[in-house]
């Protein structure tokens, strides 16, 4: 027999966001979006579009008020907090615009933080950061801490850490927004590559640049889903 078909890595069936208002302030307006695993998919949308209350619900960061929000097939809106903890920790990574590593620590001991939660042992903690650590391209610097590495460096230990224990999605804040063009043309080289091997990667971007260089594009106006290139690719005759 055949395996079922494993679920998306993330799917919102209408999904609303309020937040209190006299009247209430509506962010996101029935969004629904299938994610499949091993997507590249940008987020776009002008200031106020609803993107990064998007990435707060996709990333169980915050509840949606009304919808459905999975993960790899898991319910997530309804969780328990406790449970819901558990879920991101296991299922979600983070990449950040500002890095957000831990200063005194070196690179690997920054990744490795990203197993904290996995019951993983502390030696085997540190092998698989550094495995990581070589698949972004800094094998060379497993013990620099951040303040010897250049930004691009540390955004590379910050992919790392939220790749580490192999997430079923990878959620990436403005991963752009603090480097040089050069340093941000290699970020978007890696993440093409990781793409390559299979990792499933959201990138919520202002960076046009960035948005026009990945596979599908959604972009988002007044709280809702405005284009979905993937959508209008499987709609042409």
């Amino acid at each position: 027999m055949n395996a079922p078909p494993s679920p998306p890595a993330l799917e919102l069936t209408d999904v609303v966001k309020e937040y209190p208002g006299n009247p209430p302030v509506r962010a996101l307006d029935g969004v629904d979006l299938r994610v499949d695993t091993g997507e590249l998919t940008a987020i776009v949308g002008p200031s106020g579009s609803g993107k990064s209350t998007m990435l707060h619900v996709m990333g169980t960061l915050d509840r949606p008020t009304n919808g459905s929000v999975k993960i790899a097939g898991h319910e997530v809106s309804s969780m328990s907090d406790r449970r819901l903890s558990g879920v991101r920790s296991r299922l979600v990574g983070f990449v950040f615009q500002q890095f957000f590593l831990l200063d005194g620590a070196t690179a690997i001991d920054n990744v490795a933080t990203g197993l904290l939660y996995s019951k993983v042992p502390k030696r085997r903690r540190q092998v698989v950061a550094a495995e990581t650590l070589q698949r972004v391209g800094l094998g060379h610097r497993l013990h620099h801490r951040p303040n010897e590495l250049s930004g691009g460096e540390r955004q590379r230990v910050a992919i790392a850490r939220a790749l580490v224990a192999r997430p079923a999605l990878v959620l990436a804040d403005e991963p752009t927004g603090n480097l040089d063009s050069s340093t941000s043309e290699s970020i978007q080289a890696l993440l093409h590559e990781l793409h390559a091997e299979g990792a499933t990667i959201i990138v919520v971007t202002h960076d046009n640049e960035l948005a026009d260089s990945l596979p599908r594009q959604v972009r988002f106006r007044d709280g809702r889903v405005e284009h979905d290139s993937a959508l209008a690719s499987t709609s042409r005759p």
